[in-house]
């Protein structure tokens, strides 16, 4: 996904790594600030840093989408190009601050999107989950002291004003709807003597100083490579390999359930790993397998006692569940758990979660999310059908957390897990609770497929073998 308007996100991937090691201890990201007159090529330059650096999880933030609310007078002006939109009063820093803060420790933010025409934000929002690098481009990226402190990177494009004042007026005729005098107007007004006075100052705040901006390849380089070094020395990079090599994960934790290896439950395996199967019994008995799952499940919600009156007009005191139900199905194969949920649960809500991992390496990527309003005050049911490594689901349950879903009110579900994937997620969130039906011993370290397992499980349920 490429994108250079200035509201819309740049996000790489799609998604993000783990947020936790095997340990539980948290990284931040990597924050880049590139600062630089207006039309300076700051957006230009922050992509191609992306393309070069060619890792999966990386967002490009604009400084455009903190302009703070005008008032009825200051959208008057702004109208009448007679308001000062690259004055450091223009901009709302402390809600800048607070996202930056919220995207370094890997926490979920609403990013405003300005109307440029309207001078105003519109109430759609841009929401983020974060990434391992964040590149914060605008031309008070270097202004802030505090905003500074979080960087790990600051750079500053430096172009000729000639250039800029034609890039300027090409970008505001045709993106923001401009005539030529106007904006002509207003860089004499308002653009060149800011940028003399508060921007081109920042300069002395950089790390790194690119002249000509896009045209220097050989600085651009210089950067990417220097960040590269810095997530190689940061691990970025989630090694399972590593962890399965660190970890004894013989003793299975204490907060996982393992339903009870009954022969009932032993024949229903036996059907749905056999690759002869027929389609319509592997969804039978697949079906069968998560009712049993979520009945176990459900054992572990609150319930108090519940006074009824029987067909025969006897008094019963019985219990009631006093959670709401939702199910949250980690897409693709999660959403096959969906049906057997329902069938125990039918005003269950569901919400859903796509998240797709690398084939060689199990790096999970965030595509999609949808969720009941709610969710909040619901004990939630996280569904996926196996879990190798736990990535995916570390991050479905960070998404969970980032919607205020208390960490012990969330019980995750499936057919299969491994020891090392127990480990991971208990280890990363010690409040949850793993349901699974049956524990395998290991994962194919080409496939990451878990053997013995039972293949591709969403593949076998849709018939896409």
């Amino acid at each position: 996904m490429m994108s250079t308007n200035k509201n819309n996100v740049f996000l790489r991937g799609e998604g993000r790594s783990p947020w936790y090691r095997l340990d539980g201890s948290k990284f931040d990201c990597y924050l880049v600030g590139v600062a630089g007159g207006s039309a300076s090529g700051k957006t230009s330059v922050a992509v191609r840093i992306i393309e070069n650096l060619n890792v999966p999880w990386v967002i490009l933030l604009s400084m455009d989408s903190f302009y703070r609310e005008l008032s009825h007078e200051e959208k008057m002006e702004a109208q009448n190009n007679n308001f000062n939109f690259d004055h450091p009063n223009a901009f709302d820093f402390d809600l800048l601050l607070y996202t930056l803060k919220n995207m370094k420790e890997g926490k979920r933010v609403e990013v405003p999107i300005y109307d440029f025409i309207t001078h105003s934000r519109i109430s759609q929002k841009n929401s983020l989950y974060g990434a391992n690098v964040v590149i914060f481009e605008g031309i008070f990226a270097l202004y802030d002291q505090r905003i500074m402190d979080l960087m790990d990177l600051k750079v500053f494009v430096d172009t000729d004003s000639d250039i800029r004042l034609i890039r300027r007026l090409k970008r505001d005729i045709s993106e923001r709807g401009r005539d030529i005098n106007g904006v002509i107007q207003q860089y004499q007004k308002f653009v060149k003597p800011a940028f003399d006075q508060y921007i081109q100052p920042t300069v002395k705040n950089a790390d790194v100083i690119i002249p000509r901006g896009l045209d220097n390849l050989v600085a651009i380089d210089l950067i990417t490579k220097h960040i590269q070094r810095q997530l190689h020395e940061r691990q970025f990079n989630f090694r399972w390999d590593l962890l399965k090599s660190d970890y004894n994960f013989k003793k299975i934790p204490e907060n996982v359930i393992i339903l009870d290896q009954t022969s009932q439950l032993k024949g229903i395996h036996t059907i749905i790993r056999d690759k002869n199967t027929h389609l319509d019994d592997f969804i039978f008995y697949s079906e069968r397998l998560v009712a049993i799952i979520v009945e176990r499940a459900l054992s572990e919600l609150t319930y108090e006692e519940h006074e009824i009156v029987t067909p025969l007009n006897l008094p019963y005191v019985g219990k009631k569940c006093t959670e709401q139900v939702c199910g949250v199905s980690i897409l693709r194969a999660g959403g096959t758990m969906e049906n057997g949920l329902r069938k125990v649960v039918k005003d269950a809500l569901i919400g859903k979660i796509l998240i797709q991992s690398r084939p060689k390496t199990g790096e999970p990527s965030l595509h999609f999310v949808s969720l009941p309003d709610n969710i909040h005050e619901c004990f939630v049911l996280l569904m996926d059908a196996q879990i190798a490594t736990g990535a995916a689901a570390l991050m479905a349950i960070r998404v969970l957390l980032d919607h205020d879903v208390p960490e012990n009110k969330i019980i995750l579900l499936n057919f299969i897990a491994t020891p090392l994937s127990l480990h991971v997620i208990t280890n990363a969130f010690p409040k949850i609770k793993i349901c699974t039906s049956m524990v395998d011993p290991k994962i194919n370290d080409e496939t990451l497929f878990i053997e013995p397992g039972m293949g591709n499980f969403g593949d076998r349920y849709y018939g896409t073998s």
